[in-house]
């Protein structure tokens, strides 16, 4: 999908920290209201506590801000793995924490209706003619536009990892990717990312990338 000409606001894995979400964009909000796009890289689910006020919160964002949101690799898990009703290896992923914010206060797992819509409407990319977002990674011997036309590689907008250690990537624009966590934002080149571990205790931080400013905001874990 391609990009309308807002100025862009990128934002890392979530992971559930409703509470972190809710202060970065408060924040944000504060500043930049609905006059610039919100581009979310996925994985809002797992891991941490509260899964399910996540995503109704992104969904209530999404009233009054223009918003994109991509699919991660545990959004995918759960999709999947809620679909066919095979849960013990996402669980292996954190998915049991996702379960128990839907289960709170019910003897069955309840998923609405629109937030199960909520995940078949997320992307796996979204194009820009300046940054292209993902939430994994791209193969970093194809352009961007190879990869895109290359079906066998969608997966790896869910899952690469590689592309951080392969500096001679011949990307023809600049790779804004999650999934990945690191202390601090990561940049090489043609490359930016954000995930910086809110749900973890030796990372705890939610990260937020203006562009065209490359300037990062962000967020101090305070969901544990």
């Amino acid at each position: 999908m391609s990009s309308t000409p807002y100025e862009k606001v990128a934002i890392g894995d979530i992971h559930g920290c409703t509470k972190t979400l809710d202060a970065l964009l408060q924040r944000l909000d504060k500043v930049f209201g609905s006059s610039r796009e919100y581009i979310f890289l996925g994985d809002y689910v797992d891991r941490g506590p509260d899964s399910k006020g996540t995503v109704q919160m992104l969904l209530d964002f999404s009233e009054s801000h223009p918003c994109v949101f991509l699919r991660g690799n545990h959004d995918a898990m759960f999709m999947n793995s809620y679909s066919k009703r095979n849960l013990l290896d996402w669980f292996d992923y954190g998915g049991d924490a996702t379960m128990e914010s839907y289960q709170k206060g019910d003897t069955d797992i309840k998923i609405p209706t629109h937030h199960l819509q909520f995940f078949a409407d997320t992307q796996l990319y979204y194009n820009t003619p300046d940054w292209l977002f993902v939430h994994g990674g791209m193969p970093p011997h194809q352009t961007i536009s190879e990869a895109l036309e290359d079906e066998t590689q969608y997966s790896s907008f869910l899952w690469r990892r590689d592309h951080i250690a392969e500096e001679d990537n011949i990307w023809e624009k600049t790779v804004v990717f999650g999934h990945t966590p690191t202390r601090v934002p990561y940049v090489g080149k043609n490359m930016i990312g954000i995930d910086t571990g809110c749900v973890y205790p030796h990372f705890g931080k939610l990260t937020a990338l203006l562009l065209p400013e490359m300037e990062f905001i962000q967020q101090q874990r305070l969901d544990f």
